[in-house]
């Protein structure tokens, strides 16, 4: 479940009933849409959230606003809220954006920002975009995000910044560039006449001329200050005697007059006052839980305030939600800090934000409940409101937060609760930032060394375990991470249940690497049915995504594909990186079924998927590995070596040894459809790729060389069954034997071959290997083996053929070598003279013979010669 957002942070603060009207001020604002960029920066209470509210109440153009706290300063729930509030005056925006970034792996940043500045840009109408109180949150991340923004705004679209300090944004270009407007405190100050207004009309004072100028000039048209005064005046006879009593500083004012105001108040105001003050923003119900009083006493309470004038905000329409002016808000936080022995006695403040963080974890808003818990320094509850009831905090888009607290901890806290050290690995190997990581894991297991082996302690040593054991599933390392897995699962607590889903994967992955598939489905579905209950959806989706892959590797297609679409049925829209296997496997099905179209639409959805996520760049290359494939079996071979190209790089760039056999071996099919065989068999021969090798002889006629290669690697007798690999063993070696005229042989093989594939639908296995396989299958049905399933395969092969002559002309190229054969032939020449004019055995001249007959679809040699003619293979007569 995506953590919940307020969307009190959304609302534009409604104007208050009594408001000084600023007419100069507003008119600059107006000329601000020609400008990229508004920034209105002045220190504390000038009154930029007031200015900016008034001048958007009579804005023609839509608005969309953000108040911005603490909470921003990770990037993903930042972006979250950006998308929110754009939603707000366009409900269509980003709609798949925020379900990216509330996924449990949210995609790169960069991908997030290049498609919200897509959408923004087809909104047809000029918009606002405002950002109050962009000081607040002090993250380098959203600087990046913002400048990014700033530098790839679309047109149409304005931004206001309201900050107390400039922020690191690139304003010294944008104002080179005149795409800059400012205002600051001496634009914001209030004049001698807003002064009277503010003072006489809007505080209900009655101040003389002299002592009005006199007031302003003390607190030099500082807005806060004026109000401050006012509050205080009101329980004054002599006002001419208060108004001379103060100078100084603005900290001087702040501190005599917070006093003033304190004094005018009651007891019970005061202690509400500064009890709430711990509050960013609060409701009626908030209020009493922090203050422990009846139902009802809070909402009254913040309604007496804003009547008061009281430096209170309403957040909403309905006044429910309310926040202090934050220049108040600190003001009372350095009293409460100041007074916490006599107010609070021995509650502290902490006890305040413990009721605080109760209050929001029963009202589902876990994210500020962990704000507050880590703010009372309580540990303990702080780490079980990140791990979350039912999905841990940080994969509910809250990564940023949860790594800032732990990277606040001085190390003698996370020494005296190993646990930290634990969470601190997980949350980071969460997010792909491996480094470190072990090294968090030895700090945890040197301070459990010096401790007592009771449950609590052998739990955390399952931790640490199933943490090495999920490094040792991104290093491919199968012993590891059996090892680890097992470790785990002999330590870890049996109410762990979370921990205990993760490893059991794991252990399951070990048994995929060792290739004992009965163990890992054990493993796959003991992951399910612990994951689901504890609500671990992350492994237990890759558990399902495993038990799809086994299947698919044992060919079992038809349940592999409905596993597949369980899981796209489970997650939904979420965009988690496993759905890239999913939807590659789906690909892969689909292709073996002749869906070109689905395999195609699968497959792109998989390589998008992979370009989401920093840490799937070795998904990204088997997905265009085999969208490769598709292009070079349909025909579009210049695509298909662009592509294979591109990943070849990218194996070599970022070092992925274990793909290089992959990306190799279909080089060497791309070499063989386009002829080149001798280029072809030196890339096997290289990487010593036998299949590669097979497909290398069998393309030259040598089918003996061919067979003895393929002999090894077919299964053994009475094997469970036959994978990817096998199963296109047996295929390759019928067809060598085939064309060996060992054609009983080669068809009582193909008779096992299509009872194995029939029931799964097979058809590009077959068609994929040309007219030796189109020959070999007419044989078999003459035999009257299946005759229906190769009807449908046959009819496969003529519809590919009729495709493929429109774009080439022929399924199968003939190599150089078959061409230096056919010209010969048309010459004349014997089978023993060309023997000898190319320095070639007569056994390998016929071979050469059946593939140029066969690739041609002909029965003889002058067929053969008419047919290379009409496809300007040879020249005419």
């Amino acid at each position: 479940m995506p953590a919940p957002i307020l969307i009190t942070k959304l609302y534009i603060p409604p104007l208050q009933p009594k408001t000084v009207l600023r007419p100069h001020l507003i008119k600059r604002l107006n000329d601000c849409t020609q400008f990229k960029l508004t920034l209105v920066s002045a220190s504390a209470g000038f009154g930029k959230t007031t200015l900016i509210s008034e001048w958007v109440a009579g804005c023609k153009q839509p608005v969309a606003w953000l108040s911005l706290d603490k909470e921003h300063e990770d990037p993903t729930r930042f972006l979250t809220y950006i998308i929110a509030s754009l939603q707000t005056i366009s409900t269509d925006i980003g709609e798949g954006l925020l379900v990216m970034l509330q996924s449990p792996q949210p995609p790169s940043t960069d991908l997030i920002l290049t498609n919200l500045l897509n959408e923004i840009a087809a909104i047809p109408d000029s918009f606002i975009l405002v950002l109050d109180d962009y000081h607040v949150p002090d993250s380098e991340a959203v600087n990046n995000i913002l400048t990014f923004f700033l530098e790839n705004m679309p047109p149409l679209m304005h931004m206001v910044i309201a900050t107390r300090e400039d922020p690191p944004l690139p304003l010294a270009r944008l104002r080179g560039r005149r795409q800059l407007i400012e205002l600051r405190a001496a634009d914001l100050r209030f004049t001698l006449s807003e002064a009277a207004g503010f003072l006489n009309q809007m505080m209900g004072l009655d101040l003389s001329t002299d002592d009005i100028m006199l007031l302003a000039t003390r607190t030099e048209g500082w807005i806060t200050g004026l109000q401050l005064a006012a509050i205080s005046m009101q329980g004054h006879k002599n006002t001419t005697s208060f108004i001379e009593s103060f100078t100084g500083s603005h900290h001087f004012v702040l501190d005599y007059l917070i006093e003033e105001v304190l004094k005018q108040q009651t007891e019970s105001i005061q202690s509400f006052l500064l009890r709430t003050s711990i509050l960013d923003r609060m409701c009626g119900a908030l209020c009493d839980a922090v203050l422990l009083k009846p139902s009802g006493t809070g909402q009254n309470t913040l309604r007496y305030l804003e009547q008061s004038n009281m430096f209170i905000i309403p957040l909403d329409n309905e006044r429910r939600w309310y926040r202090y002016h934050h220049l108040f808000s600190e003001l009372l936080k350095q009293r409460l800090q100041q007074r916490t022995a006599s107010l609070l006695g021995d509650e502290g403040v902490a006890e305040l934000h413990i009721r605080a963080s109760e209050w929001y974890e029963n009202n589902d808003l876990d994210i500020e409940a962990f704000h507050h818990a880590a703010l009372a320094n309580d540990i303990d509850r702080t780490l079980r409101l990140i791990e979350g009831k039912k999905m841990p905090l940080y994969f509910r888009g809250a990564v940023g937060s949860v790594l800032n607290w732990l990277k606040s901890l001085p190390k003698s806290v996370m020494d005296n609760k190993p646990l930290l050290w634990i969470t601190y690995a997980t949350v980071s190997l969460g997010f792909g930032q491996i480094s470190g990581v072990e090294q968090n894991l030895k700090a945890a297991e040197a301070v459990l060394e010096g401790t007592d082996q009771d449950k609590i302690t052998q739990d955390m040593t399952g931790r640490i375990a199933s943490m090495r054991a999920l490094l040792g599933v991104a290093q491919y390392n199968a012993e590891t991470i059996k090892t680890q897995s097992l470790r785990a699962l002999t330590y870890l607590s049996p109410e762990n249940l979370s921990s205990r889903t993760t490893s059991t994967w794991t252990l399951g992955q070990a048994y995929v690497l060792l290739k004992d598939h009965t163990a890992a489905k054990k493993a796959f579905n003991e992951t399910i049915s612990i994951g689901q209950p504890s609500g671990n959806v992350v492994f237990t989706v890759l558990a399902k995504a495993s038990l799809g892959s086994l299947l698919e590797l044992e060919n079992q297609l038809h349940p592999a594909a409905e596993t597949y679409r369980q899981i796209l049925q489970i997650v939904g829209d979420q965009p988690l990186p496993v759905l890239c296997d999913v939807h590659l496997g789906l690909a892969r099905i689909f292709y073996q079924w002749n869906d070109m179209v689905s395999a195609l639409q699968y497959v792109n959805t998989s390589i998008e998927l992979a370009r989401m996520f920093e840490n799937s760049i070795d998904r990204f290359i088997v997905c265009e590995i085999f969208l490769s494939h598709i292009k070079l079996v349909t025909g579009n071979i210049d695509e298909a070596v662009s592509l294979l190209t591109d990943t070849a790089q990218s194996v070599h760039q970022y070092d992925f040894v274990h793909r290089i056999p992959e990306v190799k071996a279909q080089q060497v099919l791309t070499m063989i459809r386009q002829g080149n065989l001798e280029t072809a068999a030196q890339i096997a021969e290289k990487h010593d790729l036998p299949m590669s090798k097979a497909q290398v002889f069998l393309a030259r006629g040598d089918t003996s060389s061919a067979l003895e290669i393929l002999e090894p690697l077919q299964p053994e007798a009475g094997a469970a069954y036959w994978d990817g690999k096998q199963l296109k063993v047996m295929v390759l070696q019928a067809i060598a034997l085939f064309d060996h005229d060992e054609k009983n042989k080669a068809v009582r093989l193909m008779d096992k071959v299509l009872n194995f594939t029939e029931p799964e639908g097979f058809i590009r296995i077959f068609v994929d290997q040309g007219m030796p396989m189109f020959r070999l299958l007419s044989e078999t049905a003459a035999r009257g083996i299946m005759p229906e399933y190769i009807s449908r395969l046959t009819s496969a092969f003529n519809s590919e053929k009729k495709q493929n002559e429109e774009i080439q002309p022929l399924i199968d190229p003939l190599s150089q070598r078959e061409i230096e054969v056919l010209e010969l032939i048309a010459l004349g020449l014997s089978n023993h003279e060309i023997g000898e004019k190319l320095f070639l055995a007569l056994d390998t001249v016929k071979g050469h013979n059946r593939r140029i007959f066969s690739k041609l679809d002909v029965k003889n040699r002058t067929m053969a010669i008419t047919k290379a003619r009409s496809l300007n293979i040879l020249s005419s007569e």
